[in-house]
C-alpha cells in the first residue's frame, strides 16, 4: 500500500522543498488538487527536487480543459519527472463547470470516459508516430502536424486515474482509466457495496489501481481526539450537504441528514452543520482514534483491495501523523 501526502502550498515555489521533505520522510507520492491554485504547477516544481516520489493530480478538473491540453500537460510532466507522473481527473459538478469555468456539461460519466480515451489516443499517436484520428460524441481530434508532435516520450506514457463516486462514473473509470480515485466521503459499507461492485471485475486486475481518500482524526488524549472529531465533522458536514454525494448517506439510511445539511448550507450555517453530525456518521465516514488504533482500523476496513491511500489528517500533534504513517507502512 502506497501513502500519498497532500502537496498544499500558496506559493508554488515552496513545492520543491515540501516535496523533497515528503520524499525524505518515506512517502510514496504527493498529490495536488484543483482549489484556489492550479494543480499542475506545483508538480512541475517538485519534479526537480525529487527522484523517486510519484507526482499526481488528485484531482485536476477535466471538464475545465480539453483532451489536447491535458495530453500536452501530462506528457510534459511525465518527461520532467522521468516517468513519475499520474494524471488524476475529476468531473466536478454541473454548477461549477457551467458557472465557474463556463464550459459545457452533459452526460458526465460518458463524457469523462471519452475524455480519457481521447487523451490516450493523442498520446498513442505521439508515442507510435501514428495518424491522429479520434472521433467521439463529445471530442474529435483529427489534426496533428509534425510541428506539434513531441514524439516518443522516453519514459513511457502516464497513467490516468478517474475520480468517481456514483455507479456510472465508477463504471466509466473501470472501462477507460488505469485507476480510480475514491472520494474521501465514503464508508467501508459504501466501498464494499457500491464502489467495488460498480467497478466489476476490473478492480481485480493487476494493472488497475484504487487510490482512496480518507478522513482521519488523530489524538493521544481524549481531549485531542475530541478536537479532531470537530474537524472531521466539519468536513463530513460539507460533503454531506452536497447533492452529488447524498448517495453515500443513503447507503446508511441518513437521507434526512443530507436534507438538513443542504438546507443549512444554503443559509451559510457551517458551525451548526458540523454540530448536527452524529457520532454514528463520524464512525462510518472517518477514522478517529490514536495512531495505533486508527492504523489498525484502516487496514481492517480495506485489507489488500487498495493500491494507495491519500489521507486528510486532522491532528494538533504532527508527530502523531508520522506515527500513523509508519504503522501503515509496516
Amino acid at each position: 500500500m502506497k501513502i500519498d501526502a497532500s502537496l498544499i502550498t500558496r506559493d508554488h515555489l515552496d513545492a520543491g522543498k515540501l516535496a523533497a521533505d515528503f520524499e525524505n520522510q518515506g512517502y510514496d507520492g504527493v498529490y495536488t488538487f484543483e482549489g484556489p491554485h492550479d494543480p499542475f504547477l506545483p508538480l512541475s516544481i517538485a519534479c526537480a527536487s525529487t527522484t523517486s516520489l510519484e507526482l499526481m493530480t488528485s484531482v485536476a478538473i477535466g471538464f475545465a480543459r480539453n483532451p489536447m491540453i491535458l495530453a500536452n500537460i501530462g506528457y510534459d510532466l511525465q518527461l520532467m519527472s522521468k516517468g513519475r507522473f499520474i494524471l488524476g481527473l475529476g468531473s466536478q459538478i454541473k454548477p461549477h463547470i457551467e458557472k465557474r469555468f463556463s464550459m459545457p456539461w452533459s452526460s458526465p460519466a460518458k463524457r469523462m470516459g471519452e475524455m480519457v480515451s481521447a487523451i490516450k489516443a493523442i498520446w498513442n499517436a505521439w508515442q507510435h508516430d501514428e495518424p491522429l484520428n479520434f472521433r467521439g460524441e463529445f471530442y474529435s481530434h483529427t489534426l496533428m502536424t509534425p510541428f506539434f508532435n513531441p514524439r516518443v516520450n522516453p519514459f513511457g506514457l502516464p497513467k490516468i486515474f478517474m475520480a468517481a463516486v456514483g455507479p456510472l462514473m465508477l463504471k466509466a473509470a473501470a472501462e477507460h482509466a488505469d485507476g480510480v480515485i475514491v472520494h474521501p466521503f465514503h464508508s467501508s459499507k459504501s466501498f464494499h457495496e457500491l464502489t467495488l461492485p460498480s467497478l466489476g471485475n476490473r478492480y481485480k486486475d493487476q494493472d488497475f489501481e484504487i487510490a482512496i481518500g480518507l478522513i482521519i482524526g488523530l489524538g493521544s488524549t481524549q481531549e485531542e481526539i475530541d478536537q479532531a472529531k470537530l474537524s472531521c465533522a466539519s468536513q463530513i458536514s460539507f460533503y454531506g450537504s452536497t447533492p452529488a454525494y447524498k448517495g453515500m448517506l443513503e447507503v446508511h439510511g441518513f437521507e434526512e441528514l443530507h436534507l438538513e445539511l443542504n438546507r443549512l448550507s444554503k443559509k451559510g450555517e457551517w458551525t451548526k452543520m458540523r454540530d448536527i453530525i452524529p457520532d454514528e456518521v463520524l464512525q462510518e465516514f472517518a477514522i478517529i482514534d490514536t495512531p495505533a488504533n486508527a492504523a489498525k482500523e484502516l487496514l481492517g476496513r480495506y485489507q489488500t483491495k487498495i493500491a494507495r491511500v491519500q489521507p486528510t489528517i486532522y491532528t494538533s500533534q504532527p508527530e502523531l501523523q508520522r506515527e500513523f504513517f509508519h504503522l501503515i507502512k509496516e
